[in-house]
């Protein structure tokens, strides 16, 4: 399944264009255009360190009519390897296979359609609550960040590490630990992100509802970061601008703030009336020389993974509903943005084929 053709378009005047108004010079994330990217698909047989379906299906199932996890189907045409699933065969007649993010093949596919589509910055999630405590999903999250390695190095994009703190109560100490033992080797890569001249990595679910709740521990972490010279962005709660608990002090720690949107409104009108908070997050950012990335995404449904959802949910309206998100960005001189997800098919926010 292709993004729409007017979203990619979009992407590539965006990415094209002059940078505008910005705190921060043009680096690889300010005058950008950043997609974050999951990487977290596996399949029986890939001979990952897991090597069991997962994010394809509920639990560890194979994936079929009745243990299905995704909304959007992936075209595969352009993988090498693929896994049998237990779909019926496609409509063309060929057996319903999926990919895995542990194979070279599969992420260097990914960052090739990002080159070619003109996208500048890849934000590799990583879940990492388990890493210090599991060596086997440790090797899992490490062999993918080096996929993401070899593949940007080899096509241009570049790419930076996001954690995601959901679920890791001991994010403020751990983090720390994992950025030591596994993450800080990654940013001498030719293909690391820098902004400032730093290399480039942020923290989601800061002040986010149903993240853990330590404002302390968040700015006390967000000093080691920096004084390791890093530049330090935060994917931050939709109302942080009017946070009026501790996180608020937070904020204006980072170098960088992403409030999350994804699932917030819906529409071609609804994705228009947000454009009065994207105006004034911009402008009290930039009285605080911090740096913008607000989030776009290009529809939303996860109705095969929470069977309680409504299935789309948020309808991509043939593209429409990204464009006019794209046209805010514009119209309002934000020189950077970031597209949420690449490769997301469980939660209906993928972009890519």
């Amino acid at each position: 399944m292709k993004a729409p053709s007017a979203v990619i378009v979009l992407i590539v005047c965006l990415s094209a264009a002059t940078p505008l108004l910005a705190s921060s010079a043009v680096g690889d994330v300010v005058g950008k255009l950043t997609v974050g990217y999951q990487g977290w698909f596996n399949a029986k047989g890939d001979n990952s360190p897991r090597n069991s379906w997962i994010h394809w299906a509920q639990g560890s199932d194979h994936p079929c009519k009745d243990h299905s996890k995704v909304d959007v189907y992936p075209d595969t045409r352009e993988y090498t390897h693929t896994y049998q699933t237990g779909y019926a065969n496609l409509g063309n007649g060929q057996p319903a296979k999926l990919f895995s993010s542990w194979d070279k093949q599969t992420v260097d596919t990914h960052f090739k359609w990002m080159k070619e589509n003109n996208i500048d910055t890849a934000a590799l999630q990583r879940f990492a609550g388990g890493v210090m405590h599991d060596p086997v999903y440790a090797k899992l999250l490490n062999g993918v960040a080096d996929n993401v390695r070899e593949a940007a190095e080899a096509h241009g994009p570049k790419f930076y590490v996001m954690w995601d703190i959901s679920g890791w109560t001991n994010f403020a100490t751990e983090l720390i630990e994992d950025y030591d033992t596994n993450i800080k080797r990654l940013t001498t890569s030719k293909a690391y992100a820098h902004q400032n001249g730093k290399p480039v990595v942020c923290i989601w679910g800061l002040g986010v509802s149903g993240r853990p709740n330590n404002p302390a521990g968040a700015i006390a972490l967000i000093a080691h970061l920096k004084s390791e010279g890093l530049y330090v962005a935060g994917g931050v709660a939709k109302q942080w601008r009017t946070d009026t608990t501790a996180w608020k002090d937070v904020y204006t720690k980072l170098d960088l703030l992403q409030p999350w949107a994804v699932g917030s409104f819906g529409g071609v009108k609804g994705a228009q009336d947000y454009k009065p908070m994207l105006e004034a997050d911009h402008t009290l950012l930039k009285q605080h020389n911090i740096d913008y990335q607000p989030v776009l995404f290009a529809g939303f449904t996860w109705a095969n993974w929470q069977p309680k959802a409504v299935r789309n949910q948020i309808p991509r309206e043939h593209g429409d509903f990204m464009w006019r998100q794209f046209v805010n960005v514009r119209e309002l001189d934000i020189p950077s943005c970031y597209v949420a997800m690449f490769d997301e098919y469980d939660e209906g926010t993928a972009i890519a084929k």
